[in-house]
């Protein structure tokens, strides 16, 4: 059976870190921005090669919280509750594409919902919002430090997001959420290793390969 078997739907969270945006030349939203991703797009980060497409552009590296909602939604009910997984993921984006969709104003999905764009380490229990805070999570290429950032950064935090989602598009267990990244994106080089972190402990790796 995949690891990924019983996730349903991957939603993702943009421009959820005002550094980030800001970095882009993006405006702060007023509400959750979110968009998409097939699941055919997850790929485990457990130290294996990652194929991405290496024809097509610039492709960059957004690190994420991830989180897994493991019941059924209703209103009211709290994210701590809710979460019953949490993860780290890497957003991978064609950034040279997105670019262009945008001046069109077509969805992203070509850019974004790519084989191989949901990089991701195994989910391990959600010990709360609260808990969760008190480390931060990132990413580094190569050992070296290229993203830093905490939870209590998020312009939305999880509880909006996730109500959000529910209100909007429809939340329930199974689904997953890419949280937004902090600021630090750049573009990936054939052979680049990528190693998330959690406090002092790496959650995920993997290798990166242009095709």
């Amino acid at each position: 059976m995949s690891a990924f078997s019983e996730i349903r739907n991957i939603y993702c969270v943009g421009r959820n870190y005002r550094l980030h945006a800001a970095e882009l030349g993006n405006a702060v939203p007023e509400q959750p921005m979110l968009f998409s991703k097939p699941t055919h797009a997850l790929a485990l980060m457990d130290g294996s090669e990652i194929a991405v497409p290496g024809t097509r552009g610039e492709v960059h590296y957004e690190a994420e919280v991830v989180i897994r909602i493991g019941r059924d939604y209703k209103p009211g009910l709290p994210v701590d509750e809710l979460i019953d997984g949490v993860a780290l993921g890497v957003d991978l984006t064609l950034r040279d594409v997105q670019g262009e969709l945008k001046k069109k104003g077509y969805p992203w999905l070509a850019a974004k919902g790519f084989r191989n764009s949901a990089p991701i380490s195994a989910f391990r229990p959600f010990p709360g919002v609260l808990a969760f805070s008190s480390e931060p999570f990132g990413l580094r290429i190569n050992g070296q430090n290229v993203q830093k950032g905490s939870i209590t950064e998020m312009i939305f935090d999880l509880q909006t997001i996730v109500d959000f989602c529910a209100e909007h598009y429809g939340i329930g267990r199974g689904d997953v959420l890419f949280t937004g990244t902090p600021a630090g994106v750049g573009a990936l080089a054939d052979g680049d290793r990528l190693e998330l972190f959690y406090g002092s402990e790496t959650w995920g790796e993997g290798v990166i390969r242009l095709r």
